[in-house]
């Protein structure tokens, strides 16, 4: 039976219902179900968000920002196949609630409110390559009457749309991925106090990177650049890189072979660690193909300068061709690092790039989301509908 955990439900039961169908709490994933939940602040709808696994927590509850947040306690083994308990449980509790439509995250929560419900299902779609499989674009296009999509980035809308040539366009559109600004601004560490956490010199020039050790976070190619660029940059610049992964001794051995190990400091998995983001001089994401890229929204809060790669989503989040490089290009990226972080008007550069990035922000609000949100005509269509 699932575990249910209530939390400021609406005092009007008969207002209407909204479905959040996650697949779990995990990673970024608890604040997509606090975005999407947010978006009917002051719209006459209360929220009940489902995760289809995960332990009941009452930090994930409060994090929400639902009416009422349920917890089905499936492991991962119990829905890897047909998903039938998982499709029964989700119909059990539709059936005792007046929910006008679902928003689910990823495809699995997508399969199953489709079998579940007769609910319209908006998708969210957090990765590429979703629909790359015969099966999943003959089930999508099967349930096509209720089902509408969304990408986290244009990119992302637009590897579902080729995926999908034959669906009308207007039933697959972008809603950027969002910060609360306040919230990611007041956890900010000071520079000085963020350096010294984080062991780092307080006077030295530091490009800082933040991810999984991974290869598609290409932590390589970022090695290769700074220990291209190390030479022309100021005397005891850092690179420093928060993250564990399998690439850990690969990319260790990596700075010891371009003899730059003293100036690469891996300091390992930081709790929080968009906290420390004022250490860094300048932001640096390598990553291959990123969906959207919320790790630039954060060094953007904390008025650190961002480089990109130039594929994916990072490119509308950047929105400034000087601050990309092709992906792979260590000698590009050297060149960008070179140019932010020399000369005499080096802080003078990255303050302007800081201030850029302020600017870009109210592109991605909550604020700018439900705008956005409630103005796309496939999301009107659902709602009206419904009726209201």
């Amino acid at each position: 039976m699932p575990s249910c955990s209530s939390a400021r439900f609406a005092p009007d039961v008969n207002a209407p219902q909204v479905l959040q169908f996650c697949h779990g709490y995990d990673g970024p994933f608890l604040d997509c179900a606090r975005q999407y939940a947010s978006l009917f602040q002051g719209a006459p709808y209360r929220v009940t968000t489902i995760f289809l696994t995960g332990a009941p927590s009452e930090e994930v509850t409060q994090g929400c920002a639902s009416d009422e947040v349920i917890f089905l306690g499936f492991s991962s083994a119990e829905i890897r196949h047909l998903k039938l308990r998982a499709v029964l449980a989700l119909r059990r509790i539709s059936a005792t609630r007046r929910f006008r439509f679902c928003i689910a995250h990823r495809f699995k929560p997508i399969y199953i409110a489709l079998l579940a419900t007769r609910l319209p299902v908006i998708g969210v779609h957090h990765a590429f390559d979703d629909y790359q499989r015969f099966s999943r674009r003959a089930f999508a296009s099967f349930f096509r009457h209720r089902l509408a999509l969304l990408g986290v980035s244009n990119a992302v809308r637009d590897n579902i749309r080729a995926a999908l040539p034959a669906w009308p366009q207007t039933r697959i559109e972008t809603l950027y991925n969002r910060i609360d600004i306040e919230a990611a601004q007041s956890g900010l560490f000071p520079r000085d106090a963020a350096r010294a956490a984080l062991d780092l010199s307080a006077d030295a020039w530091i490009v800082g990177n933040v991810g999984r050790l991974h290869p598609d976070k290409d932590q390589a190619t970022l090695i290769c650049a700074f220990a291209r660029a190390l030479p022309r940059l100021p005397e005891g610049s850092l690179l420093a890189i928060l993250g564990s992964g399998r690439m850990e001794a690969a990319l260790k051995s990596l700075a010891h072979e371009l003899n730059v190990e003293e100036s690469v400091r891996f300091l390992g998995q930081i709790p929080g660690a968009r906290r420390y983001f004022k250490a860094f001089d300048l932001f640096a994401l390598s990553s291959d193909h990123e969906p959207f890229g919320m790790v630039l929204l954060e060094a953007m809060a904390a008025d650190v300068p961002v480089l990109a790669t130039d594929c994916g989503g990072a490119p509308e989040v950047v929105g400034n061709r000087d601050q990309l490089f092709p992906l792979k290009d260590a000698k590009t990226l050297a060149e960008r690092l070179v140019g932010f972080m020399t000369g005499s008007e080096a802080r003078g550069r990255l303050r302007a790039c800081a201030a850029q990035g302020r600017q870009r922000l109210a592109l991605f609000t909550d604020d700018a989301a439900r705008r956005n949100f409630f103005s796309l005509p496939m999301i009107r269509a659902i709602i009206e509908a419904q009726g209201r």
